[in-house]
């Protein structure tokens, strides 16, 4: 099955890695076109983030169907309520008996924007719950030895890093990453990777980021299905956006397009050791 890589020259043989997806959102037809169609848009695999226990069984039934293309990572999301303490530690358990099964631990973090919901409603909001559970998600990454996909944007991200200093774990991946300066000095400086959305192409605050965060930590994702804006406007979300990531950083870096999809594709292999 052909796919037309957009973004990208066509002549440009370089593979891709979409190193952030929740396939397990996808309707099954829509999944397994994509998967189907991958191949044909130079995209070698992808890294399959988990939601929760269901979720994250879903992702390892899709590795072991398409083993060279979905590279699962299993965790909770934050932004969503906190399961009973029986909950957790299924979930806990499940993933420590199938650390030969995952790339990463993730997606874990903090619930920035249900906070900021609920605030904005003048509601109480709770933050505590979530950071036991996500040190409990980052002292089994510790354990296990494998690095973390996190959920943590803004001043939420000056809090995990305190986390992952206190838990000794060097080997981070901020997805879909907004912040301050100092903290993004603090993120670089620790070798922390970040990866950058479709949105690096009309959003003036990804590409100032995207400017200043040094090449060798960065990737390219789609977070999919989250929908974008701007030339992606009403279309399914498909790993192939990422040629148009690509693109866009290497413009950016004024780097030709295949010295940025090569540099980006060999950030992904690195950190998630593909």
């Amino acid at each position: 099955m052909s796919c037309v890589l957009h973004g990208l020259p066509l002549e440009v043989q370089v593979p891709l890695v979409d190193a952030h997806i929740h396939l397990d959102l996808y309707d099954e037809v829509t999944r397994e076109r994509l998967l189907q169609e991958l191949p044909g848009c130079g995209v070698e695999s992808v890294v399959a983030v988990s939601m929760h226990l269901a979720s994250c069984k879903l992702n390892r039934a899709l590795a072991e169907r398409h083993p060279s293309l979905v590279h699962p990572a299993f965790g909770f999301h934050p932004e969503q309520p906190i399961p009973a303490d029986g909950e957790i530690e299924l979930l806990l358990d499940w993933i420590r008996h199938h650390v030969g099964d995952m790339v990463a631990v993730g997606e874990i973090g903090l619930p920035y924007y249900a906070r900021q919901e609920a605030l904005e409603q003048g509601k109480s909001f709770d933050l505590e719950p979530y950071v036991d559970l996500l040190e409990k998600f980052l002292a089994l990454a510790k354990s296990i030895d494998k690095p973390v996909v996190l959920h943590a944007v803004y001043e939420d991200a000056d809090l995990v890093c305190d986390l992952l200093d206190r838990h000794g774990i060097t080997k981070a991946h901020f997805h879909w990453f907004k912040g301050a300066e100092p903290t993004v000095r603090r993120m670089a400086e620790r070798g922390y990777a970040i990866s950058f959305t479709p949105d690096i192409v009309y959003e003036s605050e990804i590409q100032d980021l995207a400017r200043r965060y040094p090449p060798d930590q960065v990737m390219a994702e789609t977070d999919g299905p989250w929908p974008f804006e701007g030339p992606f406007a009403g279309q399914i979300t498909h790993p192939r956006m990422i040629s148009h990531v690509a693109m866009a950083w290497a413009n950016l870096q004024a780097l030709t397009p295949e010295e940025a999809a090569a540099t980006l594709y060999r950030n992904a292999q690195r950190f998630y050791g593909l």
